[in-house]
């Protein structure tokens, strides 16, 4: 379970092919791996990822292709950045909301509009997903737990500060680059109890 706090920047140093159409990332972290071990999770662009190894700073973990067909991590590549979040502590304060790392789809940068104070960014947004999304509610873009701000016809926009813009990929994101889609888990939980009380 994650906040959609992005701890830090990580790197990607290296994409290794494995049998049956999956890679092994390895990714530069030394935030997120300074307490990591073997089997801990930490969401990479909003992916929830499995540890296999900890080394200098850097870890690696293996990408199936189930996770490769549904997210931008089908494009990993060296030398890109990632945002990068380990597993929340049940102490911790919850700064952004509930995310699992499950990613549910993805979208495209549409537009992005900056002002003096924050930037405007449109993001498409698959019909399959349309219905969880709602003006003031919680997204996950790339890990980053954001508000969405208005819902149209095929897209929704956000609007992102300083902090956001400096401290994650959604800053350096070009219009028609992808981005993973996490939707709020807690409008999946109510519609799937709520067609169940229909059936009923």
């Amino acid at each position: 379970m994650f906040t959609g706090i992005v701890e830090e920047l990580g790197q990607i140093t290296a994409v290794t092919s494995l049998p049956d159409d999956a890679l092994r990332l390895t990714i530069r972290g030394p935030v997120v791996t300074a307490d990591a071990e073997h089997g801990d999770s930490i969401a990479v662009n909003g992916v929830c990822l499995t540890v296999v190894e900890v080394t200098d700073g850097s870890f690696t973990a293996d990408v199936m292709r189930e996770t490769l067909n549904r997210s931008s991590l089908r494009g990993a590549a060296e030398g890109v950045s990632v945002n990068l979040e380990r597993a929340v502590r049940v102490d911790a304060r919850l700064g952004g909301h509930i995310v699992q790392g499950h990613v549910d789809g993805t979208g495209e940068v549409v537009s992005r509009t900056p002002s003096d104070n924050w930037e405007v960014v449109r993001f498409s947004l698959p019909s399959s997903l349309a219905r969880y999304v709602v003006e003031k509610g919680s997204i996950t873009v790339d890990g980053v737990s954001l508000t969405v701000t208005d819902v149209s016809d095929g897209s929704f926009g956000v609007s992102l500060i300083p902090t956001t813009l400096a401290a994650t990929t959604l800053g350096s994101r070009q219009i028609g680059d992808t981005v993973n889609l996490e939707v709020d888990v807690l409008a999946k939980y109510v519609e799937r109890l709520l067609d169940a009380r229909g059936q009923a």
